[in-house]
C-alpha cells in the first residue's frame, strides 16, 4: 500500500530520491517521515487581480482592490474571490512538503548537526548562498547522519573526463 506522499515523491524526484546506503546491510533504504498526514488544500486555484484580463499592463498577481465602487472588494456575486484566513491550510499539514517532511534551511555543518535527532520529521535544504565546496561537505555529512537533503544536486558540477 503506497501513501500519497510516497507517490508524489516518486513522480517529482525520481526513484533514487531520498535513498541512503546502510552500513549494516548493503541494501538501499528510503528515508520516510515518522508520521504521514493527508495534505488537503482548500483552494488550488490562484487568486487573480481584478481586471488583469482586460489591461495588459496589469499582472495577474493578487492585489487587494481599494476603490470605493469596486465590485470585488464589496464581494458581489459572480466576481473574483478575495483571499482571507478561511482558505488557510490545516495547522498539522501546513509547510509540509509532498514527501512528508518539513524543510529547514541549512548554511553550514553546525546547523546540519541540529537535525540529527529530528531526521524523521525535518529535511535539510541547502541555502542559495552556500558555495559548491561547502555543499559537498554538507551533502556527505547528511548522508552519514541519514538526513534527507532536498537540493543536494544543486550547484554541483560533474567533472569531465578528457
Amino acid at each position: 500500500m503506497a501513501t500519497s506522499w510516497l507517490l508524489n515523491e516518486a513522480v517529482l524526484m525520481g526513484s533514487s530520491y531520498g535513498t541512503i546506503q546502510s552500513k549494516r546491510n548493503s541494501k538501499m533504504t528510503k528515508l520516510r517521515p515518522a508520521t504521514s498526514h493527508k495534505i488537503v488544500k482548500k483552494r488550488t486555484k490562484r487568486f487573480i487581480r481584478h481586471q488583469s484580463d482586460r489591461c495588459g499592463r496589469l499582472s495577474s498577481k493578487w492585489r487587494k482592490p481599494k476603490g470605493i465602487d469596486n465590485r470585488v472588494r464589496r464581494r458581489f456575486k459572480g466576481q473574483y474571490l478575495m483571499p482571507n484566513c478561511g482558505y488557510g491550510s490545516n495547522k498539522k499539514t501546513r509547510h509540509i512538503l509532498p514527501n512528508g517532511f518539513r524543510r529547514v534551511t541549512i548554511t553550514n555543518l553546525k546547523e546540519l548537526e541540529m537535525l540529527m535527532m529530528t531526521n524523521k520529521r525535518y529535511c535539510a535544504e541547502i541555502a542559495h548562498k552556500v558555495c559548491a565546496k561547502k555543499r559537498k561537505e554538507i551533502v556527505e555529512r547528511a548522508r552519514q547522519l541519514s538526513i534527507l537533503v532536498t537540493n543536494r544536486h544543486a550547484k554541483l558540477r560533474q567533472e569531465e573526463n578528457e
